[in-house]
């Protein structure tokens, strides 16, 4: 962890450029550091994943409307602080990706950060973290 995952309406597929967003959602999440200076998301760990919508319908329907919803979850244990630089940075980044469709359409976009205090189980399998430990 952490995760975030981005569900867009189909209508900006072409112009939206998600590859470009999701990477640079992943090295702005990975430039974060907490307040004693740590990296506050391992680098292994860190996933940025795009998704069209299947179906959508967005607002009253009557125009040609756009929306991108971001969702970051995170594991316990970081600070208010910390969790509203993250929230921030995001954000920034999400709308700086999105100001030139901004200027050309309709968009709505939401960032939610989720924190998932009581895990039941948290499996992980695999050997990208190794590549990434001092």
């Amino acid at each position: 962890m952490p995760h975030l995952v981005i569900l867009y309406t189909p209508n900006i597929e072409q112009q939206a450029h998600m590859g470009r967003l999701c990477r640079a959602l992943a090295d702005c999440m990975l430039t974060i550091r907490d307040e004693a200076g740590a990296q506050v998301f391992p680098t292994g760990g860190t996933r940025v994943l795009a998704y069209p919508a299947a179906h959508s319908a967005v607002a009253d329907g009557q125009r040609d409307y756009a929306f991108v919803y971001l969702n970051l979850r995170i594991g316990a244990g970081r600070s208010a602080a910390v969790k509203q630089q993250v929230g921030d940075r995001l954000l920034a980044v999400a709308k700086s990706h999105f100001a030139p469709l901004l200027a050309q359409r309709l968009l709505g976009i939401t960032l939610q950060v989720d924190e998932s205090p009581g895990q039941v189980y948290d499996g992980k399998h695999g050997n990208l973290h190794p590549l990434f430990q001092p």
